[in-house]
């Protein structure tokens, strides 16, 4: 009984609230998880008998799992919604989710490499694919999500900016330099000779050479392998951090960066300041002891 409100649950988010599918999926596996801990641990299959303490046993629970407290508090957001939901729409007469507190998260520095950093990167011998994936990432701040939804339709080389999908279904438009200009016309010649190869008629703008769809893995294996040969660990999202911070240091209005990055909230696009801070300071005291 209880699962199959999750079901319509997140049709309501997907088609009410617009909620990306990578979001959708989390929150299916985190009220199944709930619902599967309620029937094989309180024996409970019916809402009437959801109370708030069954909701912090289950917190407790994964504590005691070690589950880190982002994983612990999306999960607790995610029943919040879902009860907040099932009471609007009279499926519950009482909300037992009310009152239950998200765990305190510690706000960490976003991760970033230096400009010397990228360039190593971007003059490391990469082919035509790596590369526009590189100036995508980095010149324009592009989320790996975003980078492999990108179609042909979405680049506009003429006027110069790249029309990107990001979270919550929200589109923005992102000038790009012509470096990436350069990069992305580079790449869609060897895109061009690979939809010939395998006489593929897909929209997709990023193709492997085997003529398969450029995944999420992929693009994380590709940035890994970079972050190696600088003898750092790194990822897509570490290139976004390091656009915005360079951005900030040479400049940008925080407004401009947080509508660049696609933040709803300009306290996301603030750490950023903190970062380029931190930065200064341990410029300063390496030259001045």
């Amino acid at each position: 009984m209880l699962i199959q409100y999750i079901a319509e649950y997140l049709e309501y988010l997907q088609a009410e609230r617009g909620l990306a599918q990578n979001t959708i999926d989390a929150y299916r596996r985190d009220l199944t998880s709930f619902c599967e801990f309620l029937y094989d641990t309180e024996s409970i299959d019916e809402f009437d008998l959801i109370k708030r303490m069954h909701i912090n046993i289950y917190i407790k629970e994964l504590h005691d799992k070690s589950y880190t407290p982002t994983s612990v508090t999306r999960k607790i957001a995610a029943i919040r919604g879902w009860f907040r939901w099932l009471n609007a729409n009279e499926i519950i007469s009482s909300d037992p989710s009310l009152g239950v507190e998200l765990p305190k998260l510690t706000k960490k520095l976003p991760k970033v490499i230096s400009i010397s950093e990228i360039e190593n990167i971007i003059h490391n011998n990469l082919n035509e694919t790596e590369l526009v994936m590189m100036e995508l990432l980095y010149g324009a701040g592009l989320r790996v999500s975003e980078l492999v939804n990108l179609e042909l339709n979405n680049i506009d080389l003429n006027s110069r900016y790249v029309r990107c999908i990001g979270k919550g279904s929200k589109e923005r438009i992102i000038p790009i330099g012509e470096k990436a200009k350069k990069a992305v016309k580079s790449y869609l010649k060897i895109r061009e000779l690979i939809t010939k190869k395998y006489k593929l008629e897909t929209k997709q703008f990023l193709l492997r050479e085997n003529g398969n769809l450029m995944t999420r893995q992929d693009v994380y294996v590709f940035i890994r392998k970079q972050g190696e040969l600088l003898k750092k660990h790194i990822s897509p999202h570490t290139l976004r951090h390091s656009f915005a911070t360079h951005m900030l240091e040479n400049g940008a209005d925080l407004r401009v960066v947080q509508e660049l990055l696609g933040h709803s909230d300009v306290s996301t696009t603030q750490l950023y300041t903190h970062v380029s801070k931190k930065r200064l300071k341990e410029v300063y005291f390496s030259i001045n002891g």
